[in-house]
């Protein structure tokens, strides 16, 4: 598909339609429906029915594994789509070969019956779904302007209470065995990816850093790391609150349990969506994004240390919602906020691989850190530790010069 410059079309970083905004957001939680079912839902169940009471340690193996993978994959896809870009191509025949691989893997996954070929299939699953994401956070750093990324980072908050409520859908329907399962979930990337790839690419040409580049550089790695902080929990969470809620209430087995997580999930992350997209909206009109980011990582933090003294299903449930809300609110704002610290165009889709390694790094040290710190009846110091980590990220922020 032919590009066309922000000069061409929009006169430079013109604000773009509400419509091609939400469609955006929409393409991004297909993103994330890639993953968060699978890995979140499906994935500890199989894995505890190969292993049982081993269930940890391979799992933790498993999302290692795919974790290299996807870090690679990431920059690898990014960078190839920066190049196909840079001939004119665009980024979205790279979108259309992630499916395609997407697909293929899912196939794989439901196959896989032993600890190597879980294994195994993951890593082709974490290539698949980075050679999908890679381009598409590329088309939101071209194509969105620098104005309306507040905006654009809150509705990006849509994506983990849609991939939420799939996992819930699709545990509700009862659907025949993992591949029916599998299916679903790919029905549901597609219907929200496929309008994304039908618009032209109109490029704003408005995110990029104007800043002297040893001072972009520093700034860049200051929200870097912020985000891994943050991330980190995330990622212990996503993967093991199965296992956490068993820990909770271990009389209900793993297989019990999803259900009432997913819809949990559901929930928890449906309620900051409209606060997510009114503050990001907000901090476009006033220019400001650090303290939204700061007062978020707190309610995060607040909501860990919530997890770790809770000892009961209702108050862990409750504790998950304010994580979910601080949790969200900072990563969906934050998505923006580094968009406008990347220094040039022509190599954002590398640019932002690497940023993803705050989403792919996360899931080898959190799942190092839940094995060496929690038991399967007890996630308590995993939780203190990653409240103190959220903590942290969130004063990070503040160290960053270039933007308010």
């Amino acid at each position: 598909m032919e590009r066309v410059t922000g000069n061409q079309a929009t006169g430079g970083g013109a604000r773009r339609g509400m419509g091609f905004i939400l469609l955006v957001a929409l393409a991004n939680a297909g993103g994330v429906i890639a993953f968060l079912p699978l890995l979140s839902l499906l994935l500890p169940v199989r894995i505890a029915e190969i292993a049982g009471e081993a269930r940890i340690g391979l799992f933790t193996a498993t999302v290692i594994a795919g974790a290299v993978a996807a870090s690679l994959s990431n920059i690898g896809f990014g960078w190839a789509s920066d190049r196909t870009r840079a001939r004119g191509g665009g980024r979205r025949s790279w979108v259309v070969i992630g499916l395609v691989l997407l697909a293929l893997s899912f196939a794989v996954v439901a196959l896989a019956r032993t600890p190597v070929t879980i294994i195994l299939a993951v890593i082709l699953f974490q290539v698949a779904v980075n050679a999908l994401l890679a381009p598409l956070f590329a088309i939101m750093a071209d194509e969105v302007p620098g104005t309306q990324m507040g905006l654009a980072g809150g509705l990006i908050a849509l994506g983990s209470p849609l991939a939420s409520a799939v996992g819930a859908a699709m545990i509700a329907l009862a659907l025949p065995g993992d591949g029916a399962q599998l299916a679903f979930i790919l029905v549901m990337v597609l219907i929200c990816i496929v309008p994304l790839l039908r618009v032209p690419s109109v490029e704003t040409g408005a995110v990029v850093s104007t800043t002297p580049p040893r001072l972009a550089g520093r700034d860049l790695a200051v929200a870097w790391l912020a985000r891994l902080l943050v991330q980190i929990a995330g990622n212990v969470l996503s993967l093991y609150l199965v296992y956490y809620f068993v820990s909770i209430a271990p009389e209900i087995s793993a297989a019990k349990q999803v259900g009432p997580i997913g819809q949990l999930m559901t929930i928890a992350y449906l309620l900051p969506l409209p606060i997510a997209v009114l503050l990001g909206r907000w901090s476009d009109r006033i220019g400001c994004r650090k303290p939204f980011l700061v007062v978020a990582a707190l309610l995060a933090a607040l909501g860990l240390l919530g997890l770790a003294l809770a000892r009961d299903w209702t108050t862990a449930a409750a504790a998950f919602a304010l994580y979910a809300m601080g949790s969200s609110v900072f990563l969906s704002i934050h998505s923006g906020f580094a968009m406008q610290l990347l220094p040039s165009a022509d190599h954002r889709g590398r640019d932002l691989g690497l940023i993803n390694l705050t989403n792919t790094l996360p899931a080898l040290i959190g799942p190092a850190l839940a094995w060496a710190l929690s038991t399967p009846r007890d996630f308590g110091p995993i939780m203190l530790l990653l409240a103190a980590l959220t903590l942290a990220g969130g004063a990070l922020v503040l160290g960053i010069r270039q933007q308010r």
